[in-house]
């Protein structure tokens, strides 16, 4: 039989049509049944560079791999030189062991044959296998045979172990595709006939010995692989994502590739587009009702750039997006609000039921283009009231809600000031009102706010640096109402400064309520006590300001904040809170105060006092620290916001 690996070529040895058929079920049992000394014979003929280990799996590997895998013809070589009958399945077999082994000991190329490659089975690992050990005589016929070339090795072992004589050995490696074998039968005879140490043990690859491999390099090596594959796994989870990576993500097609949901929505023409007259009727006022309104509604080729940009921003556009907003491409089709001319600039904006998405891209291009998220999950009509469409030198302009028939601009720090109208041109305000966001905190001296009318009701809402205004809210906890009417301003008035602390931070509304009015000692009057709470889109990170202010005072001051804390919501309507304060007589003293359930207070620490009700006043000095705890009416105690 001819291996591919070797070239044919014509021989007086080739397979002729009287050469008998082995199956492979024959070849199977002449295998199983010779596998000892097969093994053996490829032991000896491998080359010594694999090391003892190394030929031991290769032999053992070369003799799995002899079983054809179909039925053969093979030469009638006999299988030992004893006068009995050729067995052609060992004949068979044999030749195969020869032709790898002899491949195994052929110099390397660029890409190496089959048989020079480790083996893939058997494998071992931490254990070091190898023959039994012989004598000094098996030791330097082993050294004589190394320096043969592998026809030399293969000759003097089918000699000495398979006891052919030369004119076998001879057809048989021709066979087995050596050129000059009669070379390799000269090179043999360099050798001494120790035919006999052939069968010894110290050439029996199957009868072995074991010892363990270097434990200490062992147990390095295991932890820089752990380390590896570590890092391995880290690198593909972060190049496994769409267009890069490694394998396929699972069931997932490539991108926006015949996935008719990813290109619904990114197909302008299957924007939603609602009715303008639909939130007269709708069972919902939320930005879901909003008409698609703008000049530019009909531009196809701007929708297609705001909904490519979304699924896939490149590096050029300016991503922003409020905390907790998630920046991915739309499961589906969203529905268009805007589609305009502002100031210098194209806008769109799309809502997909949980966000708002804002693309903003100039009148003379694309580059610098910008897109905006926020979310709007929940929104009701309060909070659904106005969406910023652009933003240009400090100033803002609004959409406003279809409801809304008329809006203005006031400063929430100056109650007494009136109200300064604003144009609404398709929901558009103008002129465009200067944001209290750019603001420092320690130069505030007016807060502008709008103010959205709704039929009948009026509310005020801030613009914090987002798409969407803050709703401004006045009240205890769970009857907090819209800030409307010159009491509720009045009431907002000096904190209106402390909303810059909020800026950014993804607010949905912010409430003021007082919760407490002190009579100050040495007659100085009265003080309020304010609670602000910002509650934010994603639930999280509400902050809570306790504010106190002094007869006169322009502005209240923060005596305690907290965040991500239930106090002063709708969950846990109570708080209690202190400052250290100095009368106009120069004497110091700890005011503290809750709301109307509280039953006590104590103060412990650099300052020792208690009070029945909700207020307490206790003498102190500069610079003394005290802890609060408070009794409420059902007996539950709270602690003073830090």
């Amino acid at each position: 039989m001819q291996s591919q690996d070797v070239a044919p070529r014509p021989a007086p040895s080739s397979a002729s049509p009287a050469d008998p058929v082995v199956d492979v079920e024959q070849a199977e049992a002449a295998l199983v049944e010779h596998y000892p000394r097969l093994v053996r014979l490829a032991y000896l003929m491998l080359p010594p560079g694999l090391g003892r280990k190394g030929r031991v799996l290769s032999a053992h590997s070369l003799t799995q791999r002899a079983l054809p895998r179909n039925r053969t013809t093979t030469p009638a070589i006999p299988a030992q030189s004893t006068g009995r009958d050729v067995d052609p399945g060992y004949a068979l077999v044999r030749l195969r062991v020869v032709r790898a082994a002899l491949k195994a000991g052929r110099p390397r190329r660029a890409w190496p044959k089959r048989a020079q490659l480790p083996p893939l089975l058997p494998q071992v690992r931490g254990l070091k296998l190898f023959p039994r050990s012989g004598g000094a005589a098996g030791l330097a016929l082993d050294q004589r045979l190394s320096a043969l070339s592998a026809p030399g090795r293969a000759a003097y072992v089918l000699r000495g172990l398979e006891t052919l004589p030369d004119e076998d050995v001879r057809q048989l490696l021709e066979t087995a595709g050596v050129f000059d074998a009669e070379a390799a039968l000269r090179e043999a005879d360099g050798v001494p006939a120790q035919y006999a140490l052939l069968a010894s043990p110290e050439f029996d690859p199957c009868s072995l010995q074991a010892r363990p491999t270097d434990l200490m390099r062992r147990r390095q090596h295991t932890r820089a692989a752990l380390a590896a594959g570590a890092a391995l796994v880290v690198c593909g989870a972060l190049l496994g994502v769409p267009g890069g990576g490694w394998g396929p993500d699972g069931a997932a097609a490539p991108p926006y590739a015949q996935n008719p949901a990813a290109e619904a929505a990114l197909d302008p023409a299957g924007l939603t587009r609602v009715a303008p007259a639909a939130w007269k009727t709708s069972a919902r006022t939320d930005f879901s009702v909003w008409p698609a309104r703008g000049d530019l509604t009909g531009d196809e080729e701007l929708l297609r750039r705001a909904l490519a940009v979304w699924a896939r921003p490149g590096g050029s556009v300016g991503v922003s997006a409020t905390p907790g907003t998630p920046t991915g491409g739309p499961s589906g089709p969203p529905q268009l609000l805007y589609a305009g001319t502002v100031d210098n600039a194209r806008v769109v904006i799309l809502h997909d039921g949980l966000r708002l998405a804002r693309y903003a891209e100039p009148q003379d291009g694309t580059a610098g283009a910008a897109l905006d998220f926020a979310r709007t999950d929940g929104a009701g009509r309060s909070e659904a009231g106005a969406v910023v469409l652009g933003r240009a030198d400090g100033n803002v302009r609004y959409l406003t809600a279809p409801w809304v028939t008329k809006a203005a601009v006031r400063d929430l720090a100056d109650p007494g000031s009136a109200a300064r109208a604003l144009t609404l041109t398709d929901g558009v305000t103008s002129p465009p009102l200067a944001s209290p966001v750019q603001q420092q905190s320690g130069a505030c001296a007016s807060w502008n706010v709008l103010e959205l009318t709704d039929g009948s009701d009026t509310r005020l809402a801030t613009d914090l640096g987002e798409l969407v205004p803050a709703r401004l809210t006045t009240g205890r906890p769970g009857s907090a109402k819209d800030v409307s009417g010159a009491e509720a301003r009045a009431d907002w008035a000096p904190y209106a400064c402390s909303l810059g602390a909020v800026r950014g931070q993804g607010v949905r509304s912010v409430n003021a309520w007082r919760f407490a009015t002190q009579p100050l000692p040495d007659s100085s009057g009265s003080a309020a006590w304010v609670c602000t709470r910002a509650e934010t889109w994603r639930g999280g990170g509400a902050r809570v300001l306790a504010q106190f202010r002094t007869p006169g005072g322009a502005q209240g001051a923060v005596a305690a904040k907290a965040q991500d804390v239930p106090a002063c919501g709708e969950r846990d309507p109570h708080v209690l809170a202190g400052v250290l304060w100095k009368s106009q007589g120069g004497h110091w003293y700890l005011i503290a105060a809750g709301d109307r359930d509280t039953r006590s207070v104590e103060a412990t620490g650099g300052i020792s006092g208690s009070a029945d009700g909700n207020l307490l006043t206790a003498k102190g000095e500069q610079g003394a620290q005290a802890e609060l705890k408070g009794t409420l009416g059902n007996g539950r105690s709270i602690s003073g916001l830090r």
